[in-house]
């Protein structure tokens, strides 16, 4: 199967806490892409209805458990399921540090679902997640050659 040259990719996560197997995918998506397909630029993205994600120890309450880690490993060539981390927030800093993968949240959603009190409060927010305004998230999704909706 021959794939589009992909240089941009925009995962959008629009989903919260009720919806894990998104924030699992995304994550795991945001791999392949960077480390199997090596895609240059990924970001995942929590639009409005995902905004609760960013909030700080949310992601850590997503636990990868050891039949979860063999499950992945076992579909990747070479990937060892103890090198895979325990939770989504250990997940989000691997792709984030090792990987280069971009990680934001919108900003203003952050202010209307009152866990921050202007679009730069970061205070309540993981520290490994950049709030995006608007019309950088505009931006994020017309310039994206692909967008993956989660």
């Amino acid at each position: 199967m021959e794939i589009k040259e992909i240089e941009k990719l925009l995962i959008f996560v629009n989903s919260g806490m009720d919806r894990p197997f998104s924030q699992y995918a995304s994550y795991v998506v945001a791999f392949t892409a960077k480390k199997i397909h090596n895609i240059p630029d990924v970001m995942v993205y929590y639009g409005p209805q995902g905004v609760e994600i960013a909030k700080k120890g949310n992601l850590a309450k997503l636990a990868c458990s050891a039949e979860v880690k063999e499950l992945i490993a076992g579909q990747f060539k070479d990937l060892n399921p103890e090198a895979l981390p325990d939770d989504l927030e250990q997940m989000a800093r691997f792709v984030k540090d090792s990987l280069g993968v971009k990680i934001g949240s919108c900003a203003t959603f952050h202010v209307v679902s009152e866990f921050a009190t202007s679009v730069e409060d970061t205070t309540n927010i993981e520290d490994f997640i950049m709030p995006v305004k608007i019309p950088d998230a505009v931006e994020a999704a017309l310039t994206a050659d692909k967008i993956i909706y989660l």
